[in-house]
């Protein structure tokens, strides 16, 4: 059973745990689906819109996915429960291994949008993206590029509108 919340109602705990273990991203295009950690990221407003920002390096298997895919899906435990997961999705590219079977992840289908999310989550946010941008490592503070970026390439920031957002109960109902 899914509780709808406001997109803000839970933004303390939002940001507590992407600073801790992190956040499931979620995303699809066609039949490509992949799940990576995030631990950077924002809930607020853009625009007068509610939008969650994410950052995901070029080099990553999800960024070509996601920029092609035009929707994402970001799944909280709030809780330590998926931690291991959160581990094993932040060290393994979906490149060289089925995240969903090795893991074992259970994706499941998200309320409105094509990408999934990750079930046995609290918190769902399911985004549309409504703008992006490549950083412009020039324009970047010089001793946080020195220290992010001098060996990886740089981010794309997504702007995701959220068009839903709710708690769950470990589970996630199908929208069929």
């Amino acid at each position: 059973m899914i509780t709808p919340v406001k997109f803000n109602r839970y933004a303390p705990q939002v940001l507590d745990q992407l600073g801790k273990s992190g956040a499931f991203l979620t995303v699809r295009k066609g039949e490509a689906v992949n799940t990576m950690t995030i631990g950077w990221g924002s809930v607020g407003r853009v625009w007068s819109l509610p939008v969650f920002t994410i950052l995901v390096r070029h080099n990553r298997y999800t960024y070509q996915i996601i920029k092609d895919g035009g929707t994402f899906g970001v799944s909280l435990p709030l809780d330590a429960s998926l931690d291991k997961e959160l581990e094993y999705c932040g060290s393994k590219s979906g490149r060289d291994v089925n995240k969903e079977r090795e893991c074992p992840l259970r994706l499941l289908p998200a309320q409105v949008i094509d990408s999934p999310v990750v079930g046995g989550c609290r918190l769902y946010y399911e985004c549309e993206i409504i703008y992006s941008q490549s950083m412009a490592l020039e324009a970047l503070k010089q001793d946080i590029r020195e220290q992010r970026y001098a060996k990886e390439p740089p981010h794309t920031l997504f702007y995701g509108k959220i068009v839903a957002c709710y708690l769950g109960t470990g589970e996630v109902e199908s929208r069929e």
